[in-house]
């Protein structure tokens, strides 16, 4: 499962990625692809040509989470890109995402980051 506890960034695959691949061929490309570490606390998303499936590959302790997401209508509002790269984006962001909304929410109250009771 997703832990919000567990995570320092969230990372987009932009542009299109065959989903046929499963953990191996995903975290082959964070690696090799992103030169980022599959093992780090982060989450990386992929989507397919058609935009309507979704897959977010997660290392947590001692294995991976592949976690997959298909709409039944509609599809992602997904960054377009000429060649796979990575873009990072918010939490909240990703959240936007997962509902088939784009993660440029115009009219989105902006994130109050709280320090101390007045």
């Amino acid at each position: 499962m997703i832990h919000n506890r567990t995570i320092d960034k969230v990372y987009l695959a932009r542009g299109t990625t065959d989903l046929r691949k499963s953990i191996d061929g995903l975290a082959a490309i964070v690696q090799e692809g992103f030169d980022l570490d599959p093992f780090s606390p982060c989450l990386f998303v992929f989507c397919n040509r058609k935009r309507d499936k979704l897959k977010i590959l997660q290392w947590e302790h001692n294995g991976f989470w592949l976690h997959y997401r298909r709409l039944e209508k509609g599809r992602f509002p997904w960054p377009d890109a000429d060649q796979l790269e990575a873009m990072a984006i918010t939490e909240r962001q990703l959240r936007w995402l997962l509902d088939g909304l784009s993660i440029e929410q115009r009219h989105a109250p902006p994130e109050v980051s709280a320090e101390k009771v007045i």
